[in-house]
């Protein structure tokens, strides 16, 4: 598995390096069938880390590849799952918050979870266990994965037992069914809204600076699976709303339900 999580890590920093190439100069934007953006910085990392992984003969799932028909997957006991550039729109905003996001799966369950963001070179990642989450910001991208492995720091969520509950969201578009949940809370805690785009919402919770992240909006599983083997690494819940239990992954229908990340 340390093998596994060196080759995720490794991808995860090259192709931010991909990415960061394009970011540094005019970004061109297609529309996919979905609405949804893509540029040239989706393509090239996707490249990169389909070419670190299919050396692990681990099948992949990524936004960007074309997906198999879950008659050719349901049988998979081990599947990466791949968002080569999450947060595209924050990418052609240029707000540095978008990542890649890059997780294992075995039986629908995130196993590693590796997620890099290429402005400021911050890196979380899982053990190779996932008995632990860690935080390390990298000097360059050529560090060894031996210094990255000894110089990062455990992450752990908040203990807060305060009054004020920080809530992961968006300042300007919360949907009806977020504000709901917010004025719940609101009954008997003060609350404050923590904005952060792409995965980096998990890493708030996974690393105590928020407490919760209600997701009441379609999310797709390569949004999710690294955050989630991140946060359950560490202790925090990914939780589907209906059925109460955790995420699961390679599913028929690759879209998510709506789900709550809390401790």
């Amino acid at each position: 598995m340390k093998d596994l999580l060196s080759i995720a890590i490794q991808a995860s920093i090259e192709a931010g390096q991909a990415i960061m190439k394009i970011y540094a100069h005019k970004i061109e934007v297609e529309i996919k069938s979905d609405c949804s953006p893509l540029t040239q910085a989706d393509k090239n990392a996707n490249d990169v880390i389909n070419n670190y992984l299919i050396d692990t003969r681990i099948p992949i799932i990524s936004e960007e590849n074309k997906q198999l028909d879950y008659s050719q997957r349901k049988d998979w006991e081990y599947c990466w799952i791949v968002d080569p550039l999450d947060g595209t729109k924050e990418f052609i905003k240029r707000n540095g918050e978008f990542t890649v996001n890059i997780a294992l799966i075995k039986n629908g369950t995130p196993l590693l979870g590796v997620i890099y963001v290429p402005v400021s070179k911050i890196l979380y990642y899982t053990l190779e266990d996932a008995s632990k989450s860690y935080k390390i910001a990298l000097t360059n991208e050529k560090v060894s994965l031996d210094f990255i492995f000894k110089n990062s720091i455990e992450m752990k969520p908040s203990e807060n037992n305060n009054e004020l509950i920080r809530i992961v969201g968006s300042r300007s578009h919360l949907n009806e069914a977020t504000k709901e949940f917010i004025s719940k809370i609101k009954n008997n805690k003060k609350t404050e809204i923590v904005s952060k785009g792409s995965s980096l919402k998990f890493c708030l919770v996974a690393e105590g600076t928020a407490d919760v992240y209600p997701r009441f909006a379609p999310t797709m599983e390569w949004d999710t699976a690294a955050g989630q083997a991140i946060c359950q690494a560490v202790g925090v819940k990914v939780i589907d709303n209906k059925t109460k239990l955790p995420l699961k992954y390679n599913k028929e229908n690759l879209l998510n339900p709506n789900f709550l990340v809390s401790i």
